[in-house]
C-alpha cells in the first residue's frame, strides 16, 4: 500500500510536525493555554526525535551491516516490510552481500582444509616460519623425518643439530643445499630447498627437506661403477701392450731353455726391434702417467675467488682469444647480452675455462657444416638467476650418449680427453650453479649455464 512506504511516512511525520508547531505557536499567543502549550512542546520534541530516528534507520542498517562484516557474523539478515521498493532493493543487496561473504568464507575454509590435507599427505618435509623464527606451519613428513612431535620455534631444532636453525634462517630464496643429520642412530643426507614470500605485510620462508640418502647411495655406487669401468678400460689399454711387449723383449734378450737364463746374441735388426719395443713401453707408460695426472687435476679444482663483473666482458675476453680459430674455419660467432649491463658474481678464471671448453666443443660440432654459427647468449631467469647459453647449429649429440657426456674420461672425439665437460660441471657446482644440455641430432646443441 502506497501510504505505508518510506516517502509517505516521512511526509506524514513532517506534516504532523508542522501542524503541531503551528498549533503550538497559536497557543503560545494565548497565555491561558500554558499547560497545553507545554504538552505540545513535548509532542514537538518527540516528533522531531521520531523523525530523525526514522530517517537515520538506513545509516543504522548500514552500520549494523558493516559491523557484521567486520566480525564475520554472516547470520544477520535485513528486512523492512512495507517500506517501499527502494528499501526492498537495499535489503536485498545487503543480504546478497552477506551471503557472498558467507560463501567466500566457506570456500576459503574448504580450500584451507584441502591444502592442509594435501600438505600433510606429501612425503617431503615442509616447514614455514617467520623472520623471528616462529614456526607457522609444519607437516607430518617433517616431524617423521626429524623425529619430533611438535615445533613452535625454529630454535627447538637445535636438539636435532646444533647449527640447523641458523642454517635454515640464513638460506635465501632458491637456495639449495645438502645437510647431513644423525637421527635415531641413523645417518641421513637431507636435500634442503628454500623460498621466500610475503603475506599480510610479513616475511615468511618456506623450506622443504627431503631425505635422499638412498638416492645418493645409489648414484654414488653407479658413479663408482662407471669410474671403475673407465679407469679399468684406460689402464688395461696401457698395461696390456706393456705386458705383451715386456714378454717379447724378455724372449728376445734371454734364452730361458737352460737352467740359467743366458743373454742372446742380437743382430742389428734384433737390436732395433728391442729398442722399438722399449720405446713403445716408454710411450705407453708415459701415457698412463699422463692419464693419472689428468685424473688428479680433475679432483683438484681450486675454490672459486668470486668477483662481480660484467658478462659482456666475459664474452669479449674469451671470443677474442678464440677469434683466430673461428676466422680460420669461417665460423660466425655472435654475442647477445640482455640487459647489456648484466653483471655476474663468479670466479672469472674458472668460468673462462667453462666458456672456452664449450666454445671449442661447438667449433668441433659446426666446422664441417654449411653456414656454421655459434651464439653466446646471456639473460636473467624469472627467479633472477643469470643464464648463459652456448648455442651451435652443428650435428648435435646422439640420444644414446647425451646422458654420458659429463662422465669423466668419456669422449666421442678421436683426440678428446673426456675431462672438459666433467671439469665444467665441477666448476658450476662450486658456483652453486648447474650445467645442462639440449640437443637435436642434425639441428644443433645448446649448453646452458645457470648461476
Amino acid at each position: 500500500m502506497v501510504y505505508r512506504n518510506f516517502r509517505f511516512l516521512v511526509i506524514l511525520r513532517v506534516a504532523l510536525l508542522v501542524v503541531t508547531i503551528t498549533v503550538l505557536a497559536f497557543l503560545l499567543q494565548e497565555a491561558r493555554h500554558l499547560i497545553t502549550s507545554i504538552i505540545l512542546c513535548g509532542v514537538v520534541l518527540f516528533q522531531i526525535a521520531d523523525l530523525i530516528r526514522f530517517v537515520e534507520r538506513t545509516n543504522i542498517k548500514l552500520t549494523h551491516f558493516l559491523e557484521s562484516i567486520r566480525h564475520a557474523d554472516f547470520s544477520t539478515s535485513f528486512s523492512d516490510p512495507g517500506m517501499g521498493k527502494s528499501f526492498q532493493q537495499l535489503n536485498q543487496a545487503l543480504n546478497e552481500v552477506i551471503n557472498n561473504f558467507k560463501n567466500t568464507r566457506t570456500e576459503k575454509e574448504e580450500q584451507y582444509q584441502y591444502l592442509q590435507t594435501l600438505l600433510q599427505h606429501v612425503s617431503i618435509g615442509v616447514i614455514a616460519f617467520r623472520r623471528d623464527g616462529k614456526v607457522d606451519m609444519i607437516n607430518n613428513a617433517l616431524k617423521r623425518l626429524l623425529g619430533i612431535n611438535d615445533l613452535k620455534h625454529l630454535s627447538e631444532l637445535k636438539k636435532v643439530k646444533e647449527d640447523l636453525p641458523e642454517h635454515l634462517q640464513s638460506m635465501k630464496s632458491d637456495d639449495k643445499t645438502l645437510v647431513k643429520l644423525f637421527i635415531h642412530d641413523e645417518f641421513l643426507q637431507v636435500s634442503v630447498y628454500a623460498t621466500e614470500f610475503r603475506m599480510r605485510g610479513e616475511d615468511f620462508k618456506l623450506v622443504s627437506l627431503q631425505n635422499i640418502s638412498s638416492e645418493l647411495e645409489e648414484k654414488e655406487i653407479e658413479s663408482w661403477q662407471r669410474m671403475i669401468r673407465v679407469l679399468t678400460h684406460e689402464i688395461m689399454n696401457s698395461i696390456t701392450p706393456i705386458s705383451s711387449l715386456a714378454v717379447t723383449v724378455n724372449e728376445m734378450l734371454f734364452d730361458l731353455t737352460g737352467d740359467k737364463p743366458d743373454l742372446k746374441p742380437l743382430d742389428p735388426e734384433g737390436i732395433g726391434e728391442v729398442i722399438s719395443a722399449l720405446k713403445t713401453i716408454e710411450g705407453r707408460s708415459q701415457g698412463l702417467l699422463n692419464f693419472v695426472e689428468i685424473y688428479r687435476n680433475l679432483t683438484r679444482v681450486p675454490k672459486p675467488n668470486f668477483r662481480y663483473f660484467p658478462v659482456r666482458e666475459l664474452f669479449d675476453r674469451n671470443l677474442l682469444l678464440l677469434k683466430p680459430k673461428l676466422d680460420q674455419l669461417n665460423i660466425r660467432c655472435s654475442c647477445v647480452v640482455t640487459p647489456e649491463n648484466l653483471m655476474l658474481t663468479a670466479d672469472p678464471d674458472l668460468v673462462d675455462q667453462v666458456i672456452i671448453n664449450l666454445v671449442l666443443n661447438a667449433i668441433d660440432a659446426v666446422k664441417n657444416k654449411e653456414n656454421p654459427q655459434i651464439t653466446a647468449r646471456a639473460l636473467t631467469s624469472s627467479s633472477g638467476r643469470v643464464i648463459i647459453e652456448l648455442i651451435d647449429n652443428g650435428y648435435g649429440i646422439k640420444p644414446d650418449i647425451i646422458d654420458k657426456i659429463f662422465m669423466p674420461f668419456f669422449t666421442s672425439k678421436r683426440d678428446g680427453s673426456g675431462i672438459g665437460l666433467s671439469l665444467s660441471r665441477q666448476i658450476m657446482r662450486l658456483h652453486k650453479g648447474m650445467i645442462s644440455v639440449k640437443s637435436l641430432p642434425g639441428e644443433g646443441t645448446t649448453f646452458t649455464l645457470t648461476f
